[in-house]
């Protein structure tokens, strides 16, 4: 028996990642995804066992890259603010190429994480926790940053602004990513004062 198109494959995880950021991931049933593919539900199976294993493939594969890309900043030689740039910029490259996904997520995780599949997303949140807490860190210790910054509060600013905007961004609108990564940076990092 061969195995299901992974072109196609991929094509049913986008469809169902739109659907489960659009409409919400228990809103959205298999009948949906199929409907929105142009085939039977019944067809859906030969490709993935469940919904569920549809959203777990979505984020893990979406966290995978992005804490690839987290880690490639923390290793890096680049001084700790031009590291707190890139890991905002990072951020918002994920929010332009990955909405879905990111909507998913920031909609979902509550939701999803009661359920032992998906026990790496408390993972996850606790990995991306340590990520801006190290690199808040080396912006204390290396001067770039106040010395009396609350790193925790700091790190909690920094994750509501940065990742709700997926909710109001759109690809092809009036500012670009790079634009509004711009303004948050200059936001965070020089305040809104002259």
């Amino acid at each position: 028996m061969r195995p299901p198109s992974s072109s196609r494959r991929d094509e049913l995880l986008q469809i169902a990642a739109e659907l489960f950021a659009t409409q919400g991931f228990k809103n959205t049933t298999v009948r949906d995804i199929a409907d929105a593919a142009g085939i039977l539900s019944g067809s859906l199976y030969h490709h993935f066992d469940s919904k569920e294993s549809m959203v777990d493939e979505i984020l893990s594969t979406f966290q995978e890259e992005l804490f690839g890309r987290y880690a490639e900043i923390l290793a890096g030689d680049a001084d700790p603010r031009a590291k707190l740039e890139a890991a905002v910029r990072v951020s918002f490259e994920a929010i332009h190429q990955h909405r879905n996904e990111v909507a998913i997520f920031q909609n979902e995780a509550d939701h999803l994480g009661t359920f032992e599949r998906f026990s790496y997303l408390a993972e996850r949140n606790q990995q991306s926790r340590e990520v801006w807490l190290t690199l808040l860190g080396e912006g204390i210790a290396s001067g770039a940053l106040r010395p009396d910054l609350d790193v925790e509060l700091v790190h909690r600013f920094i994750r509501d602004t940065v990742w709700v905007a997926v909710r109001w961004y759109r690809p092809g609108g009036k500012r670009s990513h790079h634009d509004v990564a711009d303004q948050y940076v200059s936001i965070l990092l020089d305040g809104i004062t002259t």
